[in-house]
């Protein structure tokens, strides 16, 4: 196995944009020309996103998860409101995004907006606003790595349909034979509430919002990122009843946050009105993060 080289950075892409945009170069549109069903690892992933998933998949262990949910959960690290965080990701461009040189702002309310289009009801639409700001962990002095990336389950045997999954290899629970059998430190159908997930923006931001929003919204903003379970099938094993039905709206979510970036800014001037009532129905002017 070649080790990328680098490894020490705890940040080796130039911003968390580089990572979104290899998301979506894994999963094209399926209208789109680069759309060929491949999984293209190695001809297209820069070296800094191969880095990334390197330092993502040999760090996040069972031991690393739970200390991160001892730090950061029950929230209690900052009282702030939701725009007062969207401010915070309005100042922290992802500068390097091939993409998009817009605010993190311009991206949630494409997203936002795109499924408000759709005629989608109001929790669904606040879902798209703001199933990125989990990404103020950022503020925190959080590496890469423990902020961004595919979401999987810890203690338990590593899918092989997660990208580079031969990088667990130098995990210290590959090591761990309690953590590598099929069901690992979980039981048959436990569901995904009793499972410890890989720590970041995901299931940070489902700790802050989660006495706010829908348990459609929850499951939306938990498993997002969580593509081998909502795109590849993997770790169907572990979920139960209501985790099968909830990630019929996690996959109903995914193309919004995929798909919608664009070259026409919307025009947050004259949207602004409509987000500030949407935000106010739904969330007090501070919460805890």
């Amino acid at each position: 196995m070649q080790v990328p080289d680098d490894t020490t950075s705890q940040n080796p892409m130039s911003s968390l944009g580089d990572y979104d945009h290899d998301v979506r170069n894994r999963y094209p549109a399926p209208d789109s020309d680069a759309a060929d069903g491949l999984r293209d690892y190695e001809g297209q992933v820069r070296d800094s996103v191969r880095r990334f998933y390197y330092q993502n998949h040999v760090r996040q262990t069972v031991d690393f998860v739970r200390s991160s949910r001892e730090k950061y959960l029950p929230v209690r690290t900052r009282r702030m409101g939701i725009w007062q965080a969207m401010d915070y990701l309005n100042d922290w461009v992802d500068d390097s995004d091939p993409d998009t040189e817009f605010p993190q702002i311009v991206h949630a309310v494409q997203t936002a907006e795109a499924i408000r289009a759709d005629g989608h009801p109001d929790w669904f639409v606040l879902t798209g606003l703001i199933h990125d700001m989990g990404k103020v962990l950022c503020l925190f002095d959080e590496p890469q790595w423990a902020v961004t990336g595919d979401t999987f389950p810890v203690g338990c045997r590593y899918s092989e349909s997660i990208v580079y999954q031969e990088f667990f290899q130098q995990n210290p629970d590959w090591h761990n034979e309690e953590y590598q059998t099929v069901n690992g430190i979980y039981e048959f159908g436990c569901g995904l509430d009793n499972v410890l997930m890989s720590w970041g923006h995901d299931e940070y931001l489902y700790n802050v919002v989660k006495d706010f929003v829908p348990r459609e919204a929850q499951y939306m903003i938990r498993y997002h990122s969580f593509y081998p379970a909502h795109r590849e099938g993997a770790y169907a094993h572990l979920m139960n009843d209501e985790d099968r039905r909830m990630f019929d709206h996690v996959r109903e979510f995914n193309p919004y946050d995929l798909y919608t970036k664009i070259d026409a800014v919307p025009e947050l001037e004259k949207l602004m009105p409509y987000y500030h009532d949407l935000v106010s129905r739904f969330f007090p002017n501070e919460i805890w993060w």
